[in-house]
C-alpha cells in the first residue's frame, strides 16, 4: 500500500500528545508554532532569588506613574463615551498624528492616513506577514533575528531564510549573494525583515553605508523591507539614526512601538505602509480582533499631547546608559578568555559568544543552579544554529544585580568548561538535580 508524504509527516504529530484528542485535527500552519525560547524562561527567570538577563522588560518604574493616573482620570471623565466603545480598526486619528511626530525624529515624512495602529508592532508582523505570505514563500531575515518574527513566519508556513550580519549589522553581499540564488531557483521571496537599529538580539546597529547599499539592492530585485524598530530612540549617545524607511518610502513599510518608550502594558504599535498596502493591512486587522483599545489609544494620544515624552526618554537613555555600561564592564572584567560580545549603541541588549565547545542550551539549567538566566542563542534562528552564544539583557535589573548575574554567568561557564574538559561537550551529564526547573525549551 502506497503512503501519502502528508500522512507521513502528519503522523508524528497526531501521536505527539495522549492527551490532546483535537492534535489531529490541528491546521497545517499550526505545526509551526511552538513556544518561545524567551517565554518559557519566564517562570524561572521570575523567581526572586534569580537575576534574570534574560527577558527584555522595560523598567516601568521610571515612569512619572502618578501623571499616567492622571491622565487616565481626565480620559474617563472626558470621553469616557468615547474611549470606551468601539473604534476604527486603522487606529484612533489624533493618535496617528501624534505617531508621525514621533517617526519625524528618525526623518520619517508620513501623512496619519497611511499609519495603521495595533496591539503592539508584533500584531504589525502579524498582519504584514498574513498579507503577503502564502506557505512555502521565502521571508528572510537577518541571523540571528527576533524570536518572535521566526515564530510568526512559521506560523504562516514561511521558508525563512537567514542572511549573514557582523559587527555593523547585516552584510550587503551576503543579501545579494542569497537574492540572486533564491530568484536563480524560482523562489518567490516576499521580504526582508530586519531590526537596524540597536538588533534584538544582536545588539549590533546596521552602518550608514550599508543602510544604502542594502535598500538599493532590494529596490534593484524589487523586494520589500520589513523595518521593526521598536528601541529607535533609545540611542544612548547622539541623536536618533535616519530610518530605512525615510530613504524608501514605496519600498519599506515600518513598525514601530510605545512599548520601549512608554510602557507595554499599553500594547500600542504601528505599522506605517504605503498606500495599497495600508489599505490591506486595515482589513487584516478588522477580521483579527475588530477594533481596538479606543481606551488605550486615548490614553497614550493625552499623554503625548500632554506629558514631555521627549524629556522622559532621555530619562530612560540615561538609565539604560548605566545598566549597559555596567553589563559591559562586568563582561569585560569578569568574563574567562574565548568569550566575546557586542557593544551597544541603544536598545536592551547584548550578544555573546562562548568560547567553543560550550552549549547555551545545554548549559541553562546549570546557569539557573547558579541562580542565574539568560536566553540561549538557538531561539533566534529558524536553523539549528546559535549553539555558542547568549543574549543578555541589561534593561531591566539594577546596575547591582547586572554586577551580581554576571558573575553568577562566569560560575556556569567556568563550571560549563571544566564539564567539557573532563567529559568533552557531547558527554557533559546535567548536574542541575531534581530541585530545579528546567524551562521548557522547543
Amino acid at each position: 500500500m502506497s503512503v501519502d508524504p502528508q500522512d507521513s509527516q502528519r503522523q508524528p504529530s497526531q501521536q505527539g500528545s495522549r492527551i490532546d484528542r483535537y492534535v489531529g485535527s490541528y491546521a497545517e500552519r499550526a505545526q509551526g508554532m511552538v513556544a518561545s525560547e524567551v517565554r518559557a524562561l519566564f517562570a524561572v527567570a521570575s523567581r526572586p532569588e534569580v537575576v534574570s538577563l534574560a527577558g527584555g522588560m522595560p523598567n516601568v518604574g521610571a515612569l512619572p506613574l502618578d501623571r499616567i493616573g492622571d491622565i487616565v482620570q481626565k480620559v474617563v471623565a472626558e470621553q469616557g463615551g468615547v474611549a470606551l466603545q468601539y473604534g476604527s480598526a486603522q487606529g484612533d486619528p489624533v493618535l496617528r498624528e501624534h505617531i508621525c511626530e514621533v517617526m519625524s525624529l528618525e526623518g520619517i515624512e508620513a501623512g496619519s492616513e497611511d499609519v495603521i495602529v495595533t496591539v503592539g508592532s508584533q500584531q504589525a508582523l502579524d498582519l504584514v506577514t498574513r498579507v503577503f505570505v502564502d506557505p512555502g514563500d521565502v521571508v528572510l531575515a537577518e541571523a540571528p533575528t527576533y524570536v518572535t518574527a521566526i515564530n510568526t513566519f512559521a506560523a504562516f508556513q514561511a521558508d525563512i531564510q537567514h542572511v549573514a550580519m557582523d559587527g555593523d549589522g547585516v552584510i550587503p553581499e551576503a543579501l545579494e549573494e542569497t537574492l540572486a540564488n533564491l530568484t536563480a531557483a524560482g523562489r518567490r521571496v516576499k521580504f526582508f525583515y530586519t531590526v537596524p537599529n540597536f538588533h534584538n538580539p544582536a545588539g549590533v546597529t546596521l552602518s550608514a553605508e550599508r543602510r544604502h547599499r542594502v535598500l538599493e539592492i532590494c529596490e534593484r530585485y524589487g523586494l520589500l523591507v520589513l523595518e521593526d524598530n521598536p528601541y529607535g530612540l533609545l540611542r544612548y549617545e547622539g541623536e536618533p539614526l535616519r530610518a530605512l524607511r525615510a530613504d524608501a518610502p514605496d519600498n519599506v513599510i515600518y513598525l514601530g512601538s510605545f512599548s520601549k518608550t512608554l510602557s507595554p502594558g499599553f500594547r500600542i504599535g504601528w505599522a506605517l505602509a504605503p498606500p495599497a498596502v495600508r489599505d490591506k493591512l486595515v482589513l487584516a486587522a478588522e477580521s483579527a480582533m475588530l477594533s481596538h483599545s479606543t481606551f488605550n489609544q486615548m490614553v497614550v494620544g493625552q499623554y503625548l499631547a500632554s506629558h514631555p515624552w521627549r524629556e522622559q526618554i532621555k530619562d530612560f537613555n540615561e538609565m539604560y546608559r548605566e545598566r549597559r555600561d555596567t553589563m559591559l564592564a562586568s563582561l569585560e572584567s569578569l568574563m574567562p578568555a574565548g568569550c566575546s560580545w557586542t557593544s551597544p549603541q541603544g536598545g536592551f541588549f547584548v550578544w555573546v559568544t562562548l568560547p567553543e565547545g560550550l552549549d547555551s542550551k545545554a548549559m541553562l539549567p546549570r546557569a539557573v543552579t547558579e541562580r542565574v538566566a539568560y536566553v540561549p542563542g538557538t531561539g533566534f534562528y529558524a536553523t539549528n544554529e546559535g549553539h555558542g552564544s547568549m543574549r543578555l539583557s541589561f534593561c531591566y535589573p539594577t546596575p547591582e544585580q547586572i554586577r551580581e548575574g554576571i558573575r553568577r554567568l562566569v560560575g556556569a561557564i567556568e563550571n560549563e568548561t571544566a564539564l567539557r574538559d573532563t567529559f568533552g561537550s557531547a558527554a557533559a551529564p546535567n548536574t542541575s538535580g531534581p530541585d530545579t526547573p528546567t524551562p521548557d525549551l522547543p
